[in-house]
């Protein structure tokens, strides 16, 4: 039973028989149920397919069972016969870039049949440009804001130096006008004295 084991394919589907237990089958006098089997399905790509998963099936290592929606995406924009071509010409290395490459230029291709990719690409580079935009606005009204309080502050500063300056030039208003004999006030006008009388 062991040889059988290690040369059949991916997939296929091998018997193994449970332990057999004699207290449960010949006591109870029901007939023995089947031995159970183990199934090992084929990748997602061979269900879809509806073939047999070969030993060295190419699409297994990328479309496990467990994500049929994978290859179906890929499968309804490139066809399986390209898949299969495209990743038999690339290096090991390099095939499960190229499938998840593959898988998201069909969802591209599904959503927007003209442009795909190329679409969204477009579309992300415009709102790219849009912010780009948005954003220049934005440092010149920072620095146009910076430009207003920097005069702000000037004007501030002059102000305050000025009324500082303004008690000072009070207190020399306010002090005794001395007269020389040349100038007199009448009736609050400055009025020359002449020279010779």
């Amino acid at each position: 039973m062991e040889s059988a084991e290690n040369n059949k394919a991916p997939g296929t589907t091998v018997s193994t028989p449970l332990p057999f237990s004699p207290t449960s089958s010949s006591n109870s006098g029901l007939p023995r149920s089947p031995p159970a089997l183990v199934v090992l399905s084929p990748c997602a790509a061979c269900k879809i397919l509806r073939r047999r998963c070969a030993d060295k099936c190419v699409l297994a290592p990328y479309f496990p069972p467990t994500e049929p929606l994978k290859f179906t995406i890929a499968h309804r924009v490139f066809g399986a016969s390209n898949i299969i071509k495209l990743l038999q010409d690339l290096p090991e290395s390099q095939r499960a870039d190229a499938v998840s490459s593959m898988v998201y230029e069909a969802n591209a291709r599904i959503r927007d049949p003209v442009y795909g990719c190329a679409g969204a690409i477009c579309h992300l580079q415009k709102q790219v440009s849009e912010l780009q935009a948005q954003l220049a606005k934005a440092q010149a009204d920072v620095i146009n804001m910076q430009c207003q309080q920097d005069n702000l502050v000037a004007i501030l500063c002059m102000d305050f130096q000025q009324q500082q300056q303004q008690p000072q030039y009070q207190q020399q208003q306010q002090q005794p006008f001395e007269f020389n004999g040349s100038f007199f006030l009448e009736d609050g006008n400055l009025v020359m004295e002449p020279l010779w009388t």
